[in-house]
């Protein structure tokens, strides 16, 4: 269940309550004459199912309620009504697994932004790496898995290409390059720093390493998990289960890849750092990939499922 909430001009008020009130998904509807003070105009609420709000959000913007006032749309964690409960029923689809557009688009809009705060999480992670390379330990390795927060840069990747989003297209990217130019670059400067000391040898880097060696040996199997983690990770972001998340995050090898980079490159190791650079190439192109296909897929399902409501009547337009 969501709360949709307007805020709009009055002139544009009464072509947004007709729409609402054509919608029979709409179970609860609130109307305060004049209670918006910027815009001037009228304050709307409408409590409606997740698989109704595309449609509504889509006819809402057409009247272009967006150009003059403000649509948000505010999760209800617990409710309790028998009219929301035929609301739901009557929608189309599951609420679990409806996607919210306008929601799955801010979100990646928002987690795609180049700040301090990620570039730092950036560097933490791949610092994290590259002590797990030296130490040859894979329960480091799997926290600096969890600990990057490169994911949602690459899922949106896919998400501008379906949505035709040239602005989040470019942000992702360079959100991307920036980031893991920085924290390799970074790490680098540690790992000479610490070499220089003595804290690495470079007997610890050369020596076998049976638990990270398949940081930099990428093969088929590095592609398929990709996929999969790719796949699994847009589903947990577009359904709200973030739960899925972890078992993306510990299931490809972007932060290892990049940690191990930075160690080979101070060592002059170099075919570790093509391998490396190889297994990162390989995990974001499939993250990328398999994150598009599942966009797809899912915007060709809920057209489908919400075209009964696309075809209901719409208000009729004034003349004057």
């Amino acid at each position: 269940m969501l709360t949709l909430r307007l805020a709009c001009p009055t002139d544009l008020a009464a072509a947004a309550i007709a729409v609402l009130e054509a919608d029979p998904t709409v179970s609860s509807l609130t109307i305060w004459r004049g209670a918006s003070a910027k815009p001037v105009g009228d304050v709307i609420w409408a409590d409606i199912p997740r698989e109704s709000a595309n449609d509504l959000v889509a006819k809402l913007t057409e009247i272009g309620v967006q150009e003059l006032g403000t649509i948000q749309l505010v999760p209800v964690t617990t409710w309790i009504s028998r009219g929301g409960l035929e609301a739901e029923r009557a929608a189309p689809g599951s609420s679990s697994d409806a996607v919210v557009w306008a929601e799955v688009i801010e979100r990646a809009y928002d987690d795609t932004q180049l700040t301090w705060t990620y570039l730092t999480f950036m560097t933490l992670a791949t610092l994290l790496a590259a002590i797990a390379i030296v130490t040859d330990s894979v329960v480091l390795v799997i926290g600096a898995m969890v600990l990057g927060p490169e994911f949602t840069a690459i899922a949106a990747l896919g998400l501008a290409l379906i949505k035709r989003r040239p602005k989040l297209l470019r942000q992702a990217l360079r959100t991307l390059i920036i980031g893991f130019a920085v924290s390799i670059a970074v790490v680098a400067l540690l790992a000479l720093a610490a070499r220089e000391f003595g804290f690495i040898t470079e007997l610890d880097v050369l020596k076998p390493r049976p638990g990270t060696a398949f940081i930099y040996s990428p093969n088929w199997w590095s592609f398929l998990v990709a996929i999969v983690a790719g796949a699994a990770g847009v589903l947990s972001l577009t359904s709200s289960r973030t739960s899925g998340l972890v078992g993306v995050f510990i299931s490809v090898t972007t932060i290892p890849a990049s940690g191990n980079i930075a160690i080979a490159a101070v060592f002059g190791l170099w075919p570790e750092v093509i391998g490396s650079a190889a297994q990162l190439g390989i995990n974001i192109a499939g993250m990328a990939l398999a994150g598009w296909l599942t966009l797809l897929f899912q915007q060709v399902v809920w057209s489908r499922v919400n075209a009964p409501l696309a075809k209901r009547a719409r208000p009729p337009q004034s003349t004057h």
